[in-house]
């Protein structure tokens, strides 16, 4: 369906999906001035995040398919809605309990707005135009990403750190106006499927529990007895989501006939790997630059951005190498680069210059997941048979989300820790994020086919 104000669209689309990139990494950059503020511990500070990411990866592809049978726009605009009322919140919350219920609001919209949003912007173009489309929508996703943290660090620096959650606000009325104006809603299905509520509800039971007993067995705590319940509880949860699945066949929010294709699990455990390092590096680095390098919370910000600029130069030429040699070989490299790039890491310390200690491993890191960004989305695309293309898509930026999710649950260590401490622990995770990047490169190299066994599957 072509759409009659075609730039209006796109900008519609990344004003509303950019609420969940902004929002991520300018509070990532929070957490120190949150914990001071509102006494919290370092179980309380991994919950900032994960109160937010739980939801979100839970019930992304519930988000989606709600769209599909209540309308795209409708559900844009109210996840919108949820998450600009959710923002407010927070920039208010008294307390911490507050503010992590305001947090999860959060997720709740995002879940709803994301998939909409790229939804919205592939059903309103078609052919080359909706390519070009898509790579405006990704490239200034991830300036913005670049540009929030060091707008969230001033902030913070100056005004205080409820302050951040009003960046959102802009955003959420400008998005809400301009999809109520300017975007069609497409037409829907005279007699769509069930939502799959028992899949979205065993889904968030079950992260909830494995995340809780991950963020209380990774802390100082160890694993206690409520930590090896919870993962027990959790791990019977997966074993009734799976099975609900199964029960509800191709209607399921993740249809098990997706892992028929060796190449789709390979993927989908790359993904879990290589996302959960990054999840970690996001979170980490700029709390260990505050703590403990004297940062501000600008300077901490702006450091990140190497990240999501050489994202946006590279990932469009990666994506092009990628459909003439296939993904398996920069599925491969991509991650091996992103595993040196957290070696270098281990040079981050009290002292060191920004650029020749930091600033190396996060130009590493983000040239290895460039090689890996663009070509993984292209893989997931053509892993799995065609009518199961649009749950396969969805699936995977549920198991990127849940990467983040079980990695911010394992460094409560890193966080709880403080002088010397510190950054021994974040040493000891950057060597982990490392080896969890090897994991994925060899997931991509035993697992995913090759250029050639492509060709040969389309013939």
């Amino acid at each position: 369906m072509e759409t009659k104000y075609p730039k209006l669209v796109i900008a519609t689309t990344i004003l509303a999906s950019s609420l969940a990139f902004i929002d991520g990494s300018v509070v990532n950059v929070g957490l120190p001035s949150i914990g001071v503020s509102l006494h919290a511990g370092a179980e309380q500070m991994q919950w900032v995040i994960n109160a937010y990411l739980l939801p979100l990866s839970a019930l992304l592809l519930l988000g989606g398919a709600a769209g599909d049978r209540f309308g795209r726009v409708r559900l844009l605009v109210t996840g919108t809605l949820v998450f600009g009322a959710a923002s407010i919140a927070c920039a208010f919350a008294p307390t911490l309990g507050v503010l992590l219920f305001a947090r999860g609001l959060q997720g709740l919209g995002a879940a709803a707005l994301m998939p909409n949003s790229l939804a919205i912007l592939g059903n309103s173009f078609s052919g080359e135009a909706r390519g070009r489309a898509i790579g405006i929508w990704a490239s200034i996703g991830a300036v913005m990403g670049a540009t929030a943290p060091v707008l969230g660090g001033w902030l913070i620096d100056t005004a205080g750190w409820r302050w951040i959650f009003g960046i959102n606000i802009p955003f959420v009325l400008g998005a809400i106006v301009m999809a109520l104006a300017f975007i069609r809603e497409a037409a829907v299905s005279k007699k769509p499927q069930p939502l799959d509520i028992v899949g979205g509800t065993l889904a968030t039971f079950t992260l909830g529990c494995l995340t809780w007993g991950l963020t209380v067995g990774s802390g100082h705590g160890g694993w206690t007895i409520s930590a090896i319940l919870s993962m027990v509880i959790g791990a019977a949860l997966f074993v009734a989501f799976v099975w609900a699945e199964k029960k509800r066949g191709e209607n399921a929010m993740m249809p098990l006939a997706l892992f028929a294709s060796r190449s789709f699990v390979g993927l989908t455990l790359l993904t879990l790997l290589l996302y959960g390092a990054l999840g970690s590096l996001l979170v980490l680095v700029p709390y260990v630059l505050i703590r403990s390098a004297g940062y501000t919370g600008a300077a901490a910000g702006a450091a990140l951005a190497p990240l999501a600029i050489v994202l946006a130069l590279l990932s469009p030429t990666m994506g092009k190498l990628s459909a003439r040699i296939g993904p398996r070989v920069p599925l491969t490299i991509g991650p091996l680069v992103v595993a040196v790039g957290f070696l270098l890491t281990l040079k981050i310390g009290r002292h060191g210059a920004y650029w020749t200690t930091i600033f190396p491993a996060l130009l590493v890191i983000a040239v290895g997941m460039a090689g890996a960004v663009a070509p993984l989305t292209t893989a997931v695309l053509t892993a799995v048979d065609p009518r199961h293309v649009g749950s396969a898509s969805g699936f995977n930026s549920a198991v990127a989300r849940t990467g983040g999710l079980v990695a911010t649950a394992l460094v409560g260590g890193v966080l709880g820790a403080v002088g010397d401490d510190l950054l021994s622990e974040f040493h000891i995770a950057a060597v982990v994020c490392a080896l969890a990047s090897l994991g994925a490169a060899g997931s991509a190299f035993f697992m995913v086919k090759s250029s050639t066994e492509i060709s040969s599957r389309k013939e």
